[in-house]
């Protein structure tokens, strides 16, 4: 297993950070990350989504002001730290992959940032496709990815 991709959409992300169905199942990708097992990857666009959710969810008082100081700072540092350990791939928004993400757009009639997501994990030969979307999950599979549904 060791090289092998996974990639988080923001779905996917967020479950690692608040508590909620299908975060075991991302906290094991996690454990196997951090022996050394597999990377992780996601989009540059998915770091924007996933701080645009958790504030959200403080709007929504899902989440208090503490949490949400929490969780976003454990979020961001988790994020370079896995960079400079060359475990996880932040994958830049660049032009093939936006034309690709909008022929899904076409295809499937969902979001550029949905697309963006089958798009990248595309582009990286990604493995596995983790996803709590279940829409994002069938076209995913749709589109010859590996997806788990996280759901």
């Amino acid at each position: 297993m060791k090289g092998q991709i996974v990639y988080l959409d923001s779905s996917a992300i967020i479950k690692r950070y608040v508590k909620e169905p299908g975060s075991d199942q991302v906290r094991e990708y996690y454990r196997k990350l951090y022996s050394g097992d597999l990377k992780i990857s996601y989009s540059l666009w998915n770091i924007g989504e996933v701080l645009g959710a958790f504030d959200k969810a403080r709007q929504t008082n899902r989440l208090d002001e503490n949490m949400f100081k929490t969780v976003k700072e454990r979020f961001l540092l988790e994020t370079r730290r896995t960079v400079k350990l060359g475990v996880a791939v932040i994958v830049p928004i660049r032009t093939k992959i936006l034309v690709e993400a909008w022929k899904l757009v076409e295809d499937y009639h969902i979001y550029e940032a949905d697309a963006l997501q089958i798009a990248t994990a595309k582009h990286l030969n990604a493995e596995i496709f983790l996803t709590a979307d279940r829409k994002l999950h069938e076209i995913a599979e749709m589109e010859d990815l590996k997806s788990i549904y996280l759901g």
